[in-house]
């Protein structure tokens, strides 16, 4: 009677899991937009406030329309920026300048440069706290982070990290966390002390790069070099969760309305999982993109997502300098890719 009583209820779940799936929400490769000029890119951050995109392109940042691809302003003189972040209840914005080791900030509407603040080496990723009012900047060179007021435009304290940072994210409750690339480790700051709060291994996760956050059920998600997702209590750094996603990944996002977890994987596919409950996701569809669209942005009321990428030509041949030459990127080929609802 038992036996049967656990068939019973593996069928049931498996047949909920299934209904769930079925019943997820599916996206497509909804639309395509030219961008012009040359040269790479990093991070981009989407500003529901204005519907605008915010692109990051080596020297300058990009703004254009999210509707419809059309440039809107650029912000010049950000040498080798890599992150842009964007404090909308301050009506500032901010990049990080990797080869300068600066921070701009910048007017939101205006998209004028306020101030420059020094940070660390090679400021990588960038992170606006909503709850303290500080940009955080994560210096790939120096490990570590620099904590800046941009209303006055000053840097306020210097945080030592166990190795190099890449993506973060903000609970909005007085934490922020971020991965450690080179550790496979993922960090929590106390953002009143300004200093580490804990330091956890990600155990399963190799070259942890994106990461997002569902800050009402304290979980985190890091996507992996390995082709998972990894899933970590915030509140005592425990793995509870991992997700298999494609490969060569590099940014993360939630949906909380949809209960919706991504990765971009430079493979040209969006990893697409179901928060069945915080301890629990399926992986519901993998949309199609394009080969190196690894970064992308959410807006998470349209349930949209943005990602960029480029068409590159064949790589070099190796040098003892170079000896992993990447190849060049096709000029006049650099697009916006939208990911929208079926």
């Amino acid at each position: 009677m038992k036996s049967k009583f656990n068939l019973l209820l593996i069928l049931v779940l498996v047949g909920a899991a299934f209904a769930m799936a079925a019943d997820a929400p599916k996206y497509q490769l909804a639309n395509r937009f030219a961008v012009a000029g040359d040269g790479g890119w990093d991070y981009l951050a989407y500003d529901a406030t204005s519907n605008r995109l915010f692109i990051t392109r080596g020297t300058h940042v990009m703004v254009l329309d999210a509707a419809s691809g059309k440039s809107l302003g650029d912000i010049p003189d950000t040498a080798g920026v890599h992150g842009v972040a964007l404090a909308p209840d301050l009506g500032l914005g901010a990049t990080s300048n990797g080869r300068a080791n600066t921070v701009t900030i910048f007017d939101l509407k205006t998209l004028q440069k306020k101030s420059e603040v020094k940070a660390g080496g090679n400021p990588d990723a960038l992170l606006y706290d909503p709850a303290s009012h500080l940009l955080f900047a994560f210096n790939g060179r120096s490990n570590d982070a620099t904590a800046i007021d941009p209303v006055k435009g000053v840097a306020v304290a210097t945080i030592p990290l166990s190795g190099k940072p890449e993506f973060a994210a903000s609970d909005e409750r007085g934490r922020i966390f971020v991965n450690i690339e080179d550790k496979n480790e993922l960090t929590a700051i106390d953002v009143k002390k300004l200093a580490v709060a804990a330091t956890w291994p990600l155990k399963g996760c190799e070259e942890p790069s994106g990461l997002a956050i569902d800050a009402k059920n304290n979980r985190l998600f890091s996507v992996c070099g390995n082709q998972v997702m990894t899933v970590v209590d915030s509140t005592s750094g425990k793995l509870v969760a991992t997700v298999p996603i494609g490969k060569h990944p590099d940014a993360a996002g939630f949906d909380p309305n949809a209960h919706l977890v991504f990765s971009s994987n430079g493979e040209g596919t969006l990893t697409v999982a179901h928060q069945d409950s915080p301890d629990k996701y399926t992986v519901v569809q993998t949309v199609s993109t394009a080969a190196g669209a690894r970064t992308m942005t959410l807006d998470p009321a349209s349930h949209t997502i943005y990602l960029v990428t480029a068409k590159f030509g064949p790589a070099p041949a190796p040098t003892e300098a170079q000896p992993h030459p990447r190849p060049a990127m096709l000029p006049g080929s650099f697009e916006v890719l939208v990911v929208s609802l079926k």
